[in-house]
């Protein structure tokens, strides 16, 4: 890890570098070339009100960013939401989403418990994709529930657990040394405000308590989850490609499997003031601070913090996955460990360090360019064959080969894997040429 900490003095000061943090992130993984995005995130474990994680997607990854395909929304899949389809942001009464009596199958359940074994929860969804997924999905199920979701709203939640009523069915008395037993009903927004309406008036066909229970609902307390605690929509489906953006009208979002790379966190006074690490400035420098007759007055103010930190052996591991093929690693130009490699076949060796010393900026040849490329020279005595392929399992951008048209033509084949480039170079815009290419990688 590359770890970064920062200590400022204020909220604005500390907020300030912050966004010169992401900045700098963002430059770094911009120079790699390839496709990172930037993702609003939870904070964890860690604390803080703010974080953002670096990512590049990869079918390895472990991680899910959420972005969208009109406008700069992008948040990993702890903190996205959608917009429920048929609705606006409100997402309060879908039409033909309420109480349908005749369709069992318009609603589904699934139950979990607590951690304490107390609390049976039922979470309600609806059992068709209408104003979930218009994605041609024909039923939703239990694998289509995001326990993030839940387990925000309802911190209390096991969802480990493979047989979730068993455990709470074996509170043998209302009352244990585990708590009272009770009921929470979560309700996703997509089946409307009445079917949470009739759940709690017990006029609903669906089954609050599972079938094989003998319990007398009557005993045991219930309530009712239908909303944020913000008030806004309880959207408890996983979001799927195609889902409508949350933030603007016109953006369906995707969903892409990432690696973390880097993770930026502004953390305040989580630590600071705790651990009473405070420090002394003039009573002036204070936030909102209008006396001005106090500028010779101190002040001890906590330290609003920062960590940021970068995952340097990730991101080896990440681009290796991304960009190597079955002829070996292919490095992007910021982070190879030189940026052409010179093959010259058997016999023309002294020629072969010529051309490196020119590309490297070094010699008469390039006396009058400004190319300096780092470049390497395989002066190996194998075939060259042999040294192209060893150039390709080691991942170097550029080759520029010494072959058959060099004793012909003295032109120098330029080869670029990832650009799928093979070109006749002669000596003198070998340079020029190679630079153009790298600019690209």
């Amino acid at each position: 890890m590359k770890d970064l900490y920062t200590f400022d003095y204020s909220t604005k000061s500390a907020l300030s570098t912050y966004e010169e943090v992401r900045s700098a992130y963002s430059r770094l993984f911009a120079e790699l070339k390839l496709p990172h995005l930037v993702a609003e995130a939870t904070s964890g474990d860690i604390g803080g009100d703010l974080s953002h994680e670096y990512h590049l997607p990869t079918s390895i990854g472990e991680d899910t960013v959420i972005s969208c395909s009109s406008c700069d929304y992008v948040a990993n899949e702890e903190l996205a939401t959608a917009r429920p389809e048929g609705s606006d942001q409100s997402c309060t009464e879908l039409q033909g989403q309420g109480v349908i009596r005749s369709e069992p199958e318009a609603a589904r359940v699934w139950r979990g418990v607590s951690k304490d074994r107390s609390t049976l929860i039922n979470v309600w969804y609806p059992g068709s994709p209408r104003g979930a997924n218009p994605h041609g999905l024909s039923r939703l199920s239990d694998a289509d529930l995001n326990t993030r979701a839940m387990k925000a709203v309802l911190p209390e939640l096991d969802s480990s657990l493979g047989d979730s009523i068993s455990f709470w069915m074996s509170t043998s008395s209302p009352s244990t040394a585990r708590g009272p037993r009770r009921i929470i009903n979560m309700v996703d927004c997509r089946l409307g405000k009445s079917f949470s309406s009739a759940l709690r008036a017990r006029t609903s066909q669906f089954p609050i308590l599972p079938p094989q229970s003998d319990l007398d609902l009557s005993t045991i307390p219930c309530s009712y989850i239908d909303s944020q605690g913000d008030g806004g929509p309880l959207n408890l489906i996983r979001i799927r490609d195609g889902d409508s953006c949350p933030r603007c009208s016109s953006g369906s979002l995707k969903v892409q499997k990432a690696i973390e790379l880097g993770h930026t966190f502004y953390l305040g006074t989580r630590y600071s003031t705790p651990l009473g690490a405070h420090v002394q400035i003039p009573a002036a420098l204070v936030e909102n601070e209008l006396d001005q007759s106090s500028a010779d007055k101190l002040a001890h103010v906590p330290m609003q913090m920062g960590c940021h930190g970068i995952g340097v052996s990730r991101i080896l591991g990440a681009v290796t996955d991304h960009l190597a093929d079955d002829r070996g690693l292919n490095w992007p130009r910021v982070i190879a460990p030189f940026e052409v490699v010179v093959i010259p076949g058997r016999g023309f060796e002294e020629e072969g360090a010529m051309v490196a010393e020119a590309l490297a900026g070094h010699g008469e040849l390039n006396a009058a360019s400004k190319q300096h490329i780092d470049t390497a020279l395989d002066d190996r005595s194998e075939s060259l064959p042999w040294k192209m392929k060893d150039a390709d399992l080691v991942g170097y951008p550029v080759l520029v080969i010494l072959g058959r048209k060099w004793e012909s033509e003295r032109l120098c084949e330029v080869q670029c894997r990832r650009l799928e480039i093979k070109w006749q170079v002669s000596l003198a815009e070998l340079p020029m040429y190679v630079d153009q290419l790298l600019y690209h990688l």
